[in-house]
């Protein structure tokens, strides 16, 4: 398999959950500037990363269907969860995080996207911000007592809310405000593998 990935961004969960699932893959890093290139296009028509080309002729798009895949390609990692609840669980902790989580840092990522004028910016900045932390609330109090989103064991779902703790702590949203959270992430930080992704992509 080959992942398509920028450092960073949400692809980095797709390669921590890569490295716990001990899996054979490669690497391909993609430009920003050539996400929209003809060439990238091919491979993902929406112009985005991850990609995951699972086999020749067959790219997978889509974070929460990588990491499905990821984890239903190697069983033994246990990275889906154990039961029939825990399956659904990681599911839904997973797409939460890609359609709520996820979507809820677009403006502070890309404000020209929404709106135009410093002051108009200014004041999209805050209120995602905003609603950026709801969001974290609402994850943090999910983890009280919990060391993982679902269970007693790691899933693709806690790669996914690591990158989104990344991105809260690198744009000083107050992540130390959720202890739960800045636990999590303090843990996730010295797990073997996640070192080995982060220091794949270059990132500190």
């Amino acid at each position: 398999m080959k992942l398509f990935y920028m450092p960073g961004a949400c692809s980095l969960s797709d390669h921590i959950a890569l490295e716990w699932a001990g899996a054979d893959y490669q690497m391909e890093k993609v430009a920003r500037d050539r996400l929209k290139s003809p060439e990238f296009l091919a491979v993902n028509p929406c112009g985005a990363v991850p990609a995951l080309e699972v086999e020749p002729g067959w790219v997978l798009t889509e974070n929460v269907a990588i990491l499905q895949l990821i984890a239903a390609r190697h069983p033994d990692a246990k990275l889906a969860g154990g039961n029939e609840r825990e399956r659904l669980e990681v599911l839904r902790w997973t797409a939460n995080l890609a359609s709520d989580v996820h979507k809820a840092f677009l403006p502070l990522f890309a404000p020209q996207r929404f709106v135009e004028g410093e002051e108009a910016t200014e004041m999209l900045k805050r209120k995602a911000a905003e609603n950026v932390r709801a969001q974290l609330a609402r994850v943090n109090e999910a983890l009280a007592g919990r060391r993982f989103l679902v269970g007693d064991a790691r899933s693709v779902a806690d790669a996914y809310l690591y990158v989104i703790l990344r991105w809260a702590d690198g744009m000083q949203l107050g992540l130390a405000d959720f202890p739960e959270l800045a636990r999590f992430k303090a843990a996730m930080d010295q797990d073997p593998a996640v070192r080995r992704a982060l220091a794949a992509e270059g990132l500190s």
